[in-house]
């Protein structure tokens, strides 16, 4: 008898052209995780006389996760998790002159962004599974020196279906954004100004998206659409850690005076095969008003005193900014 067999697992993303309709797989996740069919199954609680319970249950809704495990972030394939998180954001605008396409997603302050939604196949050799309308809850992004730029996400889909695998769906060229080739800013009004210098040592992201699913009674067991609740409830959070030195020293009293900072990191890769007016490189760049949550104590790492300072995404009237996500890479469409 068969035998499912781990090698054998893919994750594929097929692009909705609205909020449910199943679309066909095109492209290739180039990392791990599992579709789960998270489908609840209630026991009824009952007195029949009987010292055993008869098994009684019911399905009152439907529902689906993916786990896209932790995995090295790419130029080519972080835009997919932006696009179903942040903005509806598939197609690349083309710097003036050169050969790269930018991807901006901008988290919103007054507006509601759309957002993009998948049909994601999951499963291996024995069974496959697709759910559709799949969106982000939340995205995780982190780094350290020496390290690759690592990306991971909680997906949220309508329903797991019994599936096959789409054959014609491609295993994309990708290329990691690597921490060591980042670089950060801290300003306190104009974002990307002030380049903070042999100081960074690594960071962390864990961003819900602010997007919820609606269950209504419309006839179907699985939720009906999304909405667009915002940050107030679920902050985005992270922490920046940096050596003990001046840098740091000045950030711990912007923590003591509750003073919000405009924090950018900026990770460039390979040379474009034609410079831009705006760009020469892949680059993924992370803006955000921040202010930090605790004034920290000084820590060691390896004998070597270091500072991490944990803060929560703010809005910034100076800046008119929350967060926003710009990729650049050399892709027309991150999905098609």
């Amino acid at each position: 008898m068969a035998a499912g067999i781990k090698a054998l697992r893919k994750i594929q993303f097929g692009l909705e052209t609205g909020g449910g309709f199943a679309a066909v797989a095109s492209t290739i996740w180039r990392g791990e995780g599992v579709l789960v069919d998270d489908r609840p199954i209630e026991f009824v609680a009952e007195d029949v006389g009987n010292y055993e319970g008869q098994g009684r249950t019911y399905i009152p809704k439907y529902h689906a996760t993916i786990g896209l495990d932790e995995t090295p972030a790419t130029f080519e394939q972080f835009p997919l998790l932006c696009a179903a998180g942040i903005k509806n954001v598939v197609t690349g605008v083309a710097d003036t002159g050169g050969s790269g396409k930018i991807y901006t997603y901008p988290v919103p302050t007054t507006a509601t962004n759309t957002l993009t939604t998948y049909t994601i196949e999951g499963g291996d050799n024995i069974r496959v599974d697709e759910a559709e309308f799949s969106h982000l809850e939340s995205f995780t992004l982190s780094g350290a020196k020496g390290e690759a730029v690592m990306m991971g996400a909680n997906v949220r889909a309508r329903q797991a279906t019994d599936a096959e695998f789409t054959t014609t769906a491609t295993l994309p060229t990708v290329e990691e954004i690597l921490f060591n080739k980042g670089k950060l800013y801290l300003d306190p009004t104009t974002v990307g100004t002030t380049q903070k210098t042999q100081t960074w040592l690594g960071f962390s992201l864990d961003w819900p998206t602010g997007w919820k699913e609606v269950f209504t009674g419309d006839g179907n067991l699985y939720f009906t659409k999304l909405e667009y609740v915002g940050h107030k409830d679920s902050p985005i959070t992270g922490e920046l850690i940096l050596e003990h030195d001046a840098t740091s020293e000045a950030e711990i009293n912007f923590a003591r005076s509750e003073t919000t900072r405009l924090v950018r990191m900026k990770f460039e890769g390979a040379t474009l095969t034609t410079a831009g007016s705006a760009y020469t490189y892949k680059t993924l760049t992370v803006d955000a008003a921040i202010k930090y949550t605790a004034v920290p104590e000084v820590s060691d790492e390896d004998g070597d005193d270091i500072v991490v300072l944990p803060f929560q995404v703010v809005y910034s009237s100076a800046a008119a900014l929350v967060a926003r996500i710009v990729v650049v890479n050399e892709l027309t469409a991150i999905i098609s």
